[in-house]
């Protein structure tokens, strides 16, 4: 009951912590003594979503290739400022537990289309900033395609009068990994715990922010477009 009793407590404590620490982002520097001999501890998630656009493929592609007029609005709340033609910087916030603190912040690059027609997002270097207590590599492909419109309207519900003329749907998956350099207090606890614990929560964590990035990008979208935008009962239910 003892043994028992001292598992659940660190269980508990890890994934308090780890909330905090994954959901990332600058440590207070005296947190930071010894991090650079400290080899971080991975974590890994794999995401894939399909963002569905009431529209055909080539206005569809030529929005999201015009990135500067819409990826920024919809990153909010995050603080995003571009750093290239194609990349930008983002804040992602300031989170902590324990008095140990980090600051978010990575870099993205919006790779134009291939000759495939395949959309590639990946981490690059923010110029003048090494992130402190931790590593990011995010790497993520998407690719355009015509959905059937009758069955996605009878599958969602949409009524005849209803019917789009077109819906294209976004099909993306992110492979993404985080290292934490962690302080020597969450080091002594026990591995898989820590590990187990991370993968579920970054895993949470990437799932609700993408499926708010992909719900604020549709509206944008079909704002900016001046078209329709038929909620789907289905995903709406993802977004809150």
């Amino acid at each position: 009951m003892h043994q028992n009793s001292v598992n659940l407590q660190s269980a508990a404590i890890s994934e308090e912590f780890l909330t905090d620490a994954l959901s990332f982002p600058q440590a207070e520097q005296t947190d930071r003594v010894g991090l650079d001999q400290v080899e971080p501890t991975w974590f890994y998630t794999r995401f894939e979503d399909c963002m569905e656009m009431y529209a055909d493929l080539d206005r569809v592609g030529e929005y999201l290739s015009n990135h500067q007029g819409w990826f920024c609005r919809c990153a909010e709340p995050m603080q995003t400022q571009p750093i290239g033609e194609n990349s930008y910087d983002l804040l992602i916030g300031r989170f902590g537990s324990f008095g140990y603190q980090v600051e978010a912040r990575i870099g993205l690059e919006l790779v134009p289309p291939d000759e495939q027609g395949i959309y590639r997002i990946r981490s690059v270097p923010i110029p003048g900033y090494t992130p402190p207590g931790y590593e990011i590599d995010f790497q993520a492909t998407m690719k355009l395609v015509e959905l059937p419109i009758d069955e996605f309207c009878q599958e969602q519900g949409i009524k005849p009068a209803q019917r789009p003329i077109a819906i294209t749907g976004a099909q993306w998956t992110l492979d993404l990994y985080v290292g934490v350099k962690f302080p020597k207090f969450i080091r002594a606890m026990s591995e898989s715990i820590i590990q187990k614990t991370g993968d579920s929560l970054l895993a949470q964590i990437v799932k609700q922010v993408s499926r708010r990035l992909s719900y604020k990008t549709q509206m944008d979208f079909h704002t900016t477009e001046n078209l329709p935008f038929l909620t789907q009962g289905k995903r709406k239910k993802g977004m809150s």
